[in-house]
């Protein structure tokens, strides 16, 4: 469950840091490395109600790249994907496991979800070949 539960209590980056510990800093080199890539990214933090709390929705111009959620020590991240990025997926070289799992993901009007708990430093890669079939898709 995302620890920022209050709707008054909208995240800032000391309570990130906080809140994330180890993991803040594989949070920093995920945005930074993004926009690097990719150039200005807006963030935009919203409130989902009291069960889900607040989560960062990170956008490229307009379009939607994936949703932050903070839990405690770690984050996860969230991506929605449509038919032409679920087939250029299946034939990377990321993951079985993390394929298997977005193929079979339930397909909604705005495609199948992909989440992905970030604990290590190791998962920021996947991320960002993630954001790659997210942005050419």
């Amino acid at each position: 469950m995302s620890i920022f539960l209050e709707k008054s209590k909208q995240p800032n980056e000391r309570l990130l840091a906080e809140a994330l510990g180890v993991t803040y800093k594989y949070w920093k080199e995920l945005e930074v490395g993004l926009e690097k890539l990719y150039g200005p990214l807006t963030e935009e933090w919203k409130y989902y109600g009291k069960s889900s709390g607040w989560t960062l929705k990170l956008l490229m111009k307009k379009r939607n790249l994936f949703f932050f959620a903070p839990y405690e020590r770690y984050f996860r991240i969230a991506f929605v994907f449509g038919d032409k990025a679920v087939s250029a997926i299946e034939e990377s070289d990321l993951p079985p496991a993390m394929i298997k799992e977005l193929a079979n993901a339930k397909r909604y009007v705005e495609g199948r979800g992909l989440r992905i708990d970030v604990k290590k430093r190791s998962a920021i890669a996947d991320i960002v070949k993630l954001v790659e079939f997210k942005i050419q898709y």
